[in-house]
């Protein structure tokens, strides 16, 4: 797919050279050949050849996240396999305040 993506954009910088260079022609003429023959129309075809692709991934994310999701109760019985250090108590900077015995 990428091939013809790049074939398409050297083949519309030809023809925004060749607008570009002639000799009535112009340079807006050119931006805006390869803006609309070029870079719009290879946008919309990547999007859309590359939608199945992301509806892929995103189910395969949600089967890793679902498959990997600890279940109810089960997170006091699994250990700690995140391969990160366990984080240090947090420190309080206000004391708490209890009520005097009467």
């Amino acid at each position: 797919m990428y091939l013809i993506v790049i074939a398409w954009f050297y083949v519309t910088l030809l023809m925004a050279l060749a607008e570009a260079f002639s000799s009535q022609g112009t340079v807006l003429g050119a931006i805006i050949t390869f803006l609309f023959y070029g870079v719009v129309p290879m946008s919309l075809v990547i999007y859309l050849f590359g939608s199945p692709l992301r509806r892929k991934a995103k189910l395969k994310a949600e089967q890793s996240r679902l498959t990997n999701e600890p279940q109810s109760g089960d997170s006091a019985l699994q250990p700690n396999t995140s391969g990160h250090a366990p984080a240090l108590a947090e420190q309080t900077a206000v004391t708490p305040v209890r009520k005097e015995p009467v």
